[in-house]
């Protein structure tokens, strides 16, 4: 349970998260420059398996990285550097969302390849540590979350940008009890935040030949915060007359989702950061299931690639862990190959996956003993990789 706070105390922090978030918008206005990957001697791919069934996924997708990457590693333009610590027993240990040492080991890498972390909640019996994730982004200023969604036989295909670095998330751990009675937390939007997500989001439209981008927020009742990134994504849109813009309340979009009739008509869409938390395990849901979807991270200068799902400690409690699909976590690294200018290898992991999850499906995951391990599907993907038939067998799938 929080600690009680008197009215005064509770100014007093409040006043102190006033300053503190004051200073992180200074530091947005001066935008640091993007790192330009095709200028590396070496690229420094991080791995980090994390908790419950994250090693099990990162170390297939890592198996999966090094037979695609193979001529890349040998020559030494690329390195897959396994990064160890962060569990949640050490986390725990240390009090630390990011412990120092891993801090010190993922700042030796270019981008990070990340398995599901646990965050303890109230009532665990843990302490109430911020989430890793949540530290990492923070640390690098990862501000934008990518979320594509593909179903190809419904005629959906979405990318979400989801604004990372604020909202309630950003401030979640610093909530007080201001009463015995009474809990307060809090939301912060800023303008230079939510600015640089929905330009990204309209950039990502202008390079890809989308026509539309989809604002989302509850502006008309959460009408500072909402009202601010609504009023910023109109500013935006002036830049891109020939993008076509609307804004939705979260309730009725995410009605909207599952709405035939309407939901192919969506294909960018930029969200605050709760909102877009929600929405997107949503749509992957309805693309076959939070274990088929993967996400980036992005900052300027780092990128962070992931699962959208947790870590599943009822998985390995019941002892069922070997049998996770690593299937998000392999379509993550697709994104991270992409990111980094390995557009080439990307496309072939990502027509891989395709074959293997979503199409021909030899070996299937079923979470039980009576589907596939993650290393008999980390098996599958490989051999298919090999196949010089891969692209002709993806195509004959798209029509």
């Amino acid at each position: 349970m929080a600690q009680n706070h008197s009215f005064d105390d509770a100014v007093t922090r409040f006043r102190s998260i006033l300053e503190e978030q004051n200073q992180r918008v200074d530091r947005i206005s001066k935008a640091a420059e993007w790192l330009d990957y095709s200028k590396l001697d070496k690229l420094v791919i991080g791995v980090i398996g994390g908790d419950g069934i994250g090693p099990i996924i990162a170390k297939e997708t890592k198996r999966v990285m090094e037979a695609l990457l193979r001529e890349e590693t040998s020559s030494g333009k690329v390195e897959i550097r396994e990064i160890e610590g962060l569990t949640i027993e050490n986390r725990v240990k240390q009090l630390k969302p990011l412990p120092d040492e891993v801090l010190a080991e993922i700042k030796k890498c270019h981008v990070l390849l990340k398995g599901p972390t646990t965050t303890p909640e109230e009532g665990s019996g843990m302490p109430n540590i911020e989430s890793a994730n949540i530290a990492i982004r923070k640390a690098f200023d990862l501000f934008a979350n990518v979320r594509p969604v593909r179903i190809p036989s419904e005629g959906i295909d979405w990318v979400f940008f989801r604004e990372n670095t604020e909202g309630e998330y950003v401030l979640g751990s610093k909530g007080m009890m201001a009463t015995p009675d009474m809990a307060v937390d809090f939301k912060v939007i800023t303008r230079p935040g939510a600015r640089r997500i929905i330009r990204m989001a309209f950039d990502h439209a202008k390079k890809t030949g989308r026509s539309r981008v989809t604002v989302v927020t509850k502006a008309n009742v959460i009408k500072t915060t909402d009202g601010l990134f609504l009023e910023t994504a109109k500013e935006v849109a002036k830049g891109y007359p020939d993008i076509k813009w609307d804004g939705w309340y979260i309730d009725v979009f995410t009605a909207k989702l599952i709405d035939e009739k309407r939901r192919r008509d969506f294909q960018v869409v930029v969200l605050p950061n709760l909102y877009g938390d929600i929405v997107t395990d949503e749509a992957a849901e309805l693309q076959g299931g939070v274990g088929t979807a993967g996400s980036a991270n992005i900052g300027a200068r780092f990128g962070m690639f992931e699962a959208i799902h947790g870590s599943a400690p009822r998985m390995i409690s019941e002892g069922r862990g070997e049998y996770a699909d690593p299937l998000s976590l392999m379509r993550a690294a697709a994104m991270l190959l992409e990111h980094v200018g390995l557009s080439a290898k990307s496309a072939k992991l990502s027509k891989a996956l395709d074959v293997c999850g979503v199409y021909e499906q030899k070996v299937k995951i079923t979470g039980r003993p009576d589907g596939a391990t993650a290393a008999q599907f980390g098996d599958y993907v490989i051999s298919v990789l090999k196949d010089a038939g891969l692209e002709a067998k993806w195509k004959s799938h798209q029509n």
